[in-house]
């Protein structure tokens, strides 16, 4: 695909994270848009083989991969899913095990590859689609998160999109105006589930409270960060790293419509907003088209009903989250990828009743001051796939210490990132 001078010709998609949130509302939005898209390839964790193998025979997708179960047990699944549909001669290109969706993101038959997985494991993944010069629609902030420079050096101008509400709006509002003429980016935040808690009352939060987000219906884990304000933290710092704003001319603004998905003020004094019902078809066909729209992606604001949207400061005391990673992308290197793998691990430790609701980003933050006190030499490294990863394990292994998580004696509990501490 030529990404400075795209063309509306029909596209084939690979999609990372088929079984997951985005993975079956992007299968619904191609199937919407038969003359627009067509599935090229699939690719699920495993525990919803079955889903997964339903899913290639309704669309007779050319690769599957899968990181968890066999070749055979894929193989099966898909054979009986072909049965039971009365399908036959439906025999795909097969990946197994923790390079599957990295062999089917640079699988050579799709244009453009949607990563819809949860988490930095999306790293590797985007990393192999951005070298197989396949425009990559980005929905795992994660895998920017963590991989920071490394990312942006492999894309190509214009081969990665956004496809987060938020950033998918400033990416369509940025049109209105050139880069010096932009002032300062604004992010909206819904407030999720605990909006106007003091911290005191957040204290006593429960998983069950954390993940009944309401507005948006997502999985455990980005409910549970949206609860604590850590994924809108890292979007602060994916604007930052997709569209070359200064951190300190990033902000977040509290608005519980989830209307208006986020703005582009303007040095002149106007701001642009893109507004529309909370949907993430909206973004994901935008994303998979770009730059052009999808007709019928998603139902538009019905301007003939009374509406009021509200728009309030996020209180920072009681969600320091954003303070917390704005330093942290400011001193660079590995110290995000710090700051992402914690948090995974302290919400699972959350979810397994370990931890308080508080204490998932008290975890972040003495995980990455534990980091911080290692000196330059854990940031100052050259930023690699494997300098992540090594700082990821690291960071996971002091999060689960912190958290009261039984940890092996292989684990790397001390001394810098990477290195293992002996038992």
């Amino acid at each position: 695909m030529d990404f400075s001078n795209p063309t509306r010709d029909h596209r084939r998609v690979s999609i990372l994270g088929s079984t997951g949130s985005i993975g079956t509302q992007a299968l619904d939005v191609i199937a919407a848009a038969p003359d627009r898209f067509s599935v090229a390839g699939l690719s699920a964790g495993g525990r919803q083989l079955d889903l997964l193998a339903r899913q290639s025979v309704a669309v007779r997708a050319p690769a599957v991969g899968v990181a968890q179960g066999s070749e055979t047990d894929l193989e099966q699944a898909i054979g009986a899913a072909a049965d039971a549909a009365g399908i036959s001669g439906y025999a795909p290109q097969l990946f197994t095990g923790p390079g599957a969706a990295a062999a089917v993101a640079s699988w050579p038959g799709a244009d453009v590859v949607l990563n819809g997985i949860t988490g930095s494991i999306g790293l590797e993944p985007t990393l192999a689609a951005l070298a197989a010069g396949h425009l990559l629609a980005l929905a795992n902030k994660e895998s920017l998160i963590a991989g920071g420079a490394l990312v942006r050096a492999a894309a190509a101008p214009g081969q990665l999109v956004p496809v987060d509400s938020e950033h998918s709006a400033i990416a369509q509002a940025l049109r209105g105006g050139t880069p010096d003429e932009v002032d300062r980016l604004v992010l909206t935040a819904s407030g999720g589930p605990f909006r106007g808690m003091t911290r005191a009352q957040l204290q006593d939060g429960t998983p069950a409270q954390a993940v009944a987000h309401p507005t948006w219906d997502m999985g455990r884990v980005i409910s549970t960060n949206s609860a604590s304000m850590v994924n809108k933290a890292l979007e602060v710092i994916e604007a930052h790293l997709l569209f070359d704003i200064p951190l300190e001319r990033i902000d977040v603004v509290v608005h519980p419509q989830s209307m208006i998905h986020s703005m582009v003020q303007f040095v002149d004094g106007s701001t642009l907003a893109q507004a529309s019902p909370p949907d993430m078809r909206l973004p994901i066909a935008l994303g998979i088209g770009w730059p052009f729209r999808v007709p019928g992606s998603a139902k538009a604001c019905d301007w003939s009903q009374p509406a009021a949207w509200q728009f309030e400061p996020l209180d920072e005391d009681a969600f320091p989250a954003i303070t917390l990673a704005k330093r942290a992308a400011a001193e660079g290197g590995t110290r995000m990828a710090v700051f992402n793998a914690a948090n995974e691990e302290a919400v699972d430790a959350f979810h397994s009743g370990l931890i308080g609701f508080t204490d998932i980003v008290d975890t972040v933050a003495a995980v990455v001051e534990d980091q911080r006190a290692l000196g330059s030499a854990a940031t100052d490294r050259e930023l690699t796939l494997d300098a992540v990863l090594e700082a990821e394990r690291w960071a996971r292994t002091r999060a689960r210490i912190r958290c009261g998580v039984e940890v092996s004696p292989q684990g790397a509990a001390a001394g810098s990132p990477g290195q293992k501490e002996d038992s």
